[in-house]
């Protein structure tokens, strides 16, 4: 038996996250800004218990079967669409994420970027860094107005409601579709519901705040991209899958839709010959919606946290497959003990 488990942390952490672990682990943390390689991952999963994982690392069936001693898999993220974790679960490794505690801030970034993107922030700025800025003009740079609009919300979780009491504070209209009725939402801020042709139809801006599901993948394409206004504006800060980027430029380059402003993208990071990036009515940020100082401090320490709580042998508040609850606590004690 290990006097210490030991864990794997694919990436330096803000905060004293790593100093948690260190307290009661062997840790070992993966020196590069980018991620480790599959292989590298898979290497290091080998004589693991607990990982501590980003967005970016992919946790598949391969790498869980050459983690025989894995006991759990800590998500420093509110998605887990990068885990396998009906794979896990069949594995009996228990896998959390962190939830909750980014919700503020991403609204923040989410709310910035649609004002970015209406008021031709980012593209102002490169008109004046480029030396085109020669006099004041009463058609420069014309934007639509964000107060009083509608905003359309797909997906009013933590996030998305957040998101709607910004809108509310400059007047805006509401409305969102999701998988199910958000009526506390629908109370505080007065936001209505409605089916996603309709909201998309109607809306002036569109934020995107679903999870990434086989049912999502592609939620916004072609045909929705027609079935919005001229002058609409898209924003996505949860999934750059959610939205079929092809589609996007078209729409885009054409003049279907006015405008787009991106914190994710698909792929990720953009390539730099993408042709996104060759417009001026696209904003693109490289994913940095919970990137303030305290919300990236405290999502470290949560997924500390929560694999501090699983290698003690005790299911933590934030796991996803709670189901092998029961036989994860046997396996885990057994694999400790190897």
């Amino acid at each position: 038996m290990p006097d210490r488990p030991r864990v794997f942390v694919t990436r330096n952490l803000p905060g004293d996250a790593l100093g948690l672990l260190r307290q009661t682990c062997e840790v070992a943390v993966w020196p590069d800004q980018l991620p480790p390689s599959p292989d590298d991952l898979r290497r290091e999963a080998a004589t693991t218990h607990g990982l501590l994982t980003l967005l970016t690392d992919h946790i598949d069936a391969t790498l869980l079967a050459a983690a025989p001693n894995l006991i759990a898999v800590s998500n420093m993220a509110t998605g887990y669409d990068n885990i396998d974790v009906a794979d896990a679960s069949r594995r009996l490794v228990l896998v959390s994420r962190t939830p909750g505690v980014l919700t503020e801030t991403s609204a923040d970034l989410a709310f910035g970027l649609l004002l970015a993107a209406a008021r031709r922030i980012a593209e102002g700025d490169r008109y004046v860094r480029a030396g085109n800025w020669r006099t004041w003009g009463p058609e420069i740079m014309l934007g639509p107005d964000v107060h009083g609009a509608t905003l359309g919300i797909i997906g009013l979780g933590r996030i998305g409601a957040a998101v709607a009491r910004r809108a509310a504070g400059f007047g805006m209209r509401v409305l969102y579709h999701g998988r199910s009725r958000n009526t506390q939402a629908e109370k505080e801020v007065g936001a209505a519901y409605a089916d996603l042709d309709a909201l998309l139809a109607q809306s002036d801006f569109v934020s995107i705040h679903a999870a990434l599901t086989d049912d999502t993948r592609g939620l916004i394409a072609a045909r929705q991209f027609g079935l919005m206004k001229p002058s609409a504006i898209l924003i996505n800060t949860a999934r750059g899958p959610l939205v079929d980027h092809d589609a996007l430029y078209e729409a885009l380059r054409s003049g279907e839709i006015a405008g787009a402003a991106l914190d994710v993208t698909d792929p990720e990071p953009l390539p730099a010959d993408s042709p996104l990036l060759a417009l001026d009515n696209v904003v693109i940020t490289p994913h940095i919606a919970s990137a303030s100082i305290a919300t990236r401090s405290e999502m470290a320490r949560l997924a500390a946290d929560n694999l501090l709580t699983s290698l003690a042998g005790a299911v933590n508040d934030n796991a996803v497959n709670t189901e092998i609850a029961g036989d994860w606590r046997a396996a885990a004690a057994a694999r400790l003990h190897s």
